[in-house]
């Protein structure tokens, strides 16, 4: 038998006294009101992995949302006398506006602030070539008569009163090569440009930013050809602050001279990567040639422009053995197979346009691309399909395209069809094409075909193109020039075969008035004479005067494009009717004064004002070549996508304003 012992007794007595205790005091406790940053402490860390939902537990109280804390008022004012730029700059980057809202900042530990503000002030005036500035501070203690003005600023006001001097001026910048760049002859021109770029700020006013940004495109330069692996040795601005001048030294090294590798695809599913791979070493990225960044990126772009991919990444990674080829890695995100795109746009020639057009990138059983187009316009039909193939090592791709189109031109009506077949050649700089050319024209004039009847001809032609463009800028040119020229000869068909030949060429120049240059940041800096822009267009057709040319062989002027002050396909042969038709002999002048409008002459801005005359002229006979002229102004806007330009012209014949607006630059 089991008997407690006088221990035993004296523990359960406790627990039960202690167990009476809890049942008293814990409805109370749980019942008290909860504190709300212990709440929160305990939702941060998250419910306890025990804890299991109960219905009948009492729904948590509301919280009242914590008020959002209050910015502290000034302890101090701080009040800079300096000239306009030097006291933003100072007010913005001083150390002391750190602590000018500091609760707990007080008298003592402001007048050590204080102390280091001169030397502050001093290194920031520095960075403007301000060397030796005179400074001075005063702190000014809150007086206690004004409640309102001691609770605004308790410590009162600082005045740090700025007499910059004069600034300092760039006496001399030396350039400096170690490793093979330092020796080897391919590199000279190499060496001078990054010497000559440099040099340009010398005489020039000493700035922080003018500096760093020296070192960059000094560095940059460098890694741009040859030596990827290039970098910056060392630097040093000397100051002679009592001669205000700055002598600037920079050494850079270059590492080895690199070469370039084997090319490598990645991301090719829908389309064969040897073509890519022939884009890539189009643009110079050929096994064993010397790295250029500059190749790098236009095989790039080169890439995206080939329609097949909707984005491309070109780039080189440096190995660990310098003596190794470097691989080019191409990254490709590639475009679907096919597109349809519907389009709405308009122009003052020809009205609201409406378009439709399809492509197919790879055409099954051929992998050839197709593009077929359908436009519809107030005077212009049209429906084309072109193919073509994929481009070959040397960067030719044959070419095929129908063409089906219908002119309106007031009374007259000329229904065409055109089939070419060839090969083409595009670069960034050279376009060449040579292609066989089947013509067929049908003019029709409601009001003579009774006198005239219906004329159809039709002609076969051999034809070579050639376009050579140097523009500084592809997309909105500045500066440069470009030619194209067409060459064709052939028979007409038909009853009455004749031999005949054709020729066109056009040319586009612009002159920059002023003087242009450079900044150390290579960005161009452009006259406020801004440039003149001089076009000319000739073209001619030579045969027998009773030879049966096809009229899409035959030239027409007028149009936003070519005479301004005129409509499209204004200038041509007067018909009895009134109407026009094309002329064998054609030619075009345009000189045009596009001056930027604002800005502060240091970059492009994207207004510019214009002033232009064109003349134009089409006959039959070089000796009736009559031009008709058109005088006007406008504005143009440089956009990202190219120049957008709104003309109001007069047409000195026609005694008539015509309005007329252009998109885009293409030559």
């Amino acid at each position: 038998m089991f008997l407690p012992t006088p221990a035993r007794c004296r523990r359960a007595a406790w627990s039960l006294l202690t167990a009476g205790l809890l049942c008293l005091f814990v409805p109370a406790w749980a019942q008290a009101p909860v504190d709300a940053s212990a709440t929160e402490a305990a939702d941060a860390d998250g419910p306890d992995a025990t804890d299991t939902p109960d219905a009948a537990a009492p729904a948590p109280q509301r919280q009242t949302p914590r008020r959002p804390a209050t910015q502290a008022e000034p302890r101090f004012a701080l009040d800079v006398q300096a000239p306009d730029d030097l006291r933003e700059l100072l007010l913005r980057h001083l150390d002391l506006q750190r602590f000018v809202r500091l609760r707990n900042l007080d008298a003592n530990e402001l007048s050590r602030l204080l102390l280091e503000l001169p030397a502050n002030a001093r290194s920031l005036l520095g960075t403007q070539g301000y060397f030796s500035p005179s400074i001075e501070v005063q702190h000014r203690a809150t007086e206690a008569a004004t409640p309102d003005t001691e609770a605004a600023h308790p410590l009162g006001t600082v005045t740090v009163t700025v007499d910059p001097g004069q600034p300092s001026t760039i006496r001399s910048v030396e350039v400096y090569f170690r490793g093979p760049i330092a020796e080897a002859p391919e590199a000279q021109a190499q060496r001078e440009s990054i010497v000559r770029d440099a040099r340009q700020l010398v005489g020039k006013t000493f700035t922080q930013a003018d500096w760093d940004r020296l070192k960059t495109e000094a560095v940059r330069g460098l890694t741009a050809l040859r030596y990827p692996a290039g970098r910056l040795e060392t630097s040093l601005a000397d100051v002679n602050a009592e001669a205000r001048e700055v002598s600037l030294y920079v050494e850079l090294a270059s590492g080895p001279s690199r070469r370039i590798g084997e090319v490598q695809i990645e991301g090719a599913e829908r389309y064969d990567p040897a073509m890519t791979e022939r884009i890539v070493r189009l643009a110079g990225l050929t096994p064993g040639s010397e790295y250029d960044l500059s190749n790098l990126q236009r095989a790039q772009q080169r890439v995206i422009e080939s329609g097949y991919f909707d984005a491309a990444f070109v780039y080189v990674e440096p190995g660990l053995d310098d003596t190794e080829p470097l691989p080019v890695k191409v990254q490709l995100r590639e475009a679907k197979r096919q597109k349809l795109v519907l389009g709405v746009g308009g122009s003052t020639d020809n009205g609201a346009r409406l378009s439709l057009e399809h492509i197919h990138h790879r055409v099954p059983g051929l992998d050839w691309r197709a593009k077929t187009v359908l436009q519809l316009e107030r005077q212009d039909r049209l429906a084309s399909t072109e193919w073509s193939s994929p481009i070959d090592a040397e960067g030719w791709r044959w070419i095929s395209d129908l063409k089906l189109a219908r002119q309106l031109d007031g009374t007259l009506t000329t229904t065409s069809q055109r089939v070419r077949a060839g090969r083409a050649q595009d670069s960034e700089t050279y376009d060449r094409s040579f292609y066989l050319q089947y013509d067929r024209a049908r003019t029709d004039s409601a009001l003579l075909r009774s006198l005239q009847g219906v004329s159809t001809d039709s002609s076969l032609t051999a034809n070579y193109a050639w376009t050579r463009r140097r523009f500084d800028n592809a997309l909105s040119p500045h500066s440069g020039h470009g030619l194209a020229v067409e060459l064709g000869a052939g028979y007409t068909l038909g009853g009455d075969r004749q031999p005949f030949a054709r020729t066109q060429a056009r040319w586009l120049s612009y002159w920059p008035l002023g003087q242009a240059r450079k900044e150390a940041s290579s960005t161009p800096v452009h006259s406020r004479l801004g440039r003149l822009a001089l076009r000319a267009e000739v073209g001619a057709v030579v045969a027998r005067d009773n030879a049966p040319v096809p009229d899409t062989q035959l030239f027409l002027a007028g149009g936003d494009a070519s005479v301004r002050g005129y409509g499209l396909r204004e200038i041509g042969i007067p018909q009895a009717d009134g109407s026009v038709t094309a002329g064998r002999y054609k030619a075009v002048v345009s000189l045009e004064w596009q001056r930027p409008i604002g800005g502060d002459g240091t970059r492009r801005t994207p207004l510019e004002h214009v002033v232009f005359i064109d003349g134009g002229a089409v006959a039959n006979r070089t000796s009736d070549l009559k031009p008709q002229w058109g005088v006007g102004t406008g504005v143009r806007y440089n956009s990202p996508v190219g120049p957008l330009q709104l003309d109001l012209a007069y047409g000195l014949k026609t005694h008539q304003f015509r309005l007329h607006l252009n998109v885009g630059f293409v030559f």
